[in-house]
């Protein structure tokens, strides 16, 4: 649901995304929330003790990094371009990271469960990436009636995904 939030958020907050946006954006989610639960999975109990006590300060400053940057750019009237503002692949990575950072420990979980980890794992960026998707497009719909107001409104999304991971 972070990769969900994420993608409403930028879908108010970049409008002006190409189509390989609407492409790239549901892959990536769906590629690292399907990812994670795998390497959580095959590391077993080694090192999900250190992912799962930090990752909650890892994917706020992330979060909050990326969100405190969009609302900077709300509030300058002039840096608001419904066409000119791209998301960069590294916002968008970073965004991806953050957002299954978590699934780490469910990948533990799923091997104390002793869970089909592959069609598990397969399953979690199908969903992902179709549920993005989807955030993406009621996203995009948002910033049509909110205007200016949507990077300030996809910031604070991003503010409070992060205090909510804290």
């Amino acid at each position: 649901m972070d990769a969900v939030a994420v993608a409403l958020s930028n879908g108010m907050a970049f409008r002006g995304l190409a189509r390989r946006d609407y492409i790239a954006m549901p892959v990536c989610f769906g590629i690292f929330q399907g990812l994670m639960p795998l390497a959580g999975y095959y590391a077993g109990s080694i090192l999900a003790e250190l992912i799962t006590e930090y990752s909650g300060i890892v994917i706020c400053v992330i979060l909050f990094l990326i969100g405190g940057n969009m609302i900077r750019e709300g509030l300058q009237a002039e840096s608001f371009d419904t066409k000119g503002r791209q998301l960069t692949p590294g916002v968008l990575l970073l965004q991806a990271a953050a957002t299954s950072i978590d699934a780490f420990a469910v990948g533990v979980g799923l091997c104390a469960m002793r869970a089909d980890i592959v069609s598990t794992a397969a399953l979690i960026s199908v969903i992902t990436a179709l549920l993005v998707s989807i955030a993406l497009l009621i996203g995009r719909r948002f910033a049509d009636v909110l205007g200016s107001g949507a990077e300030l409104a996809g910031g604070l999304i991003l503010i409070i995904i992060g205090l909510k991971a804290l």
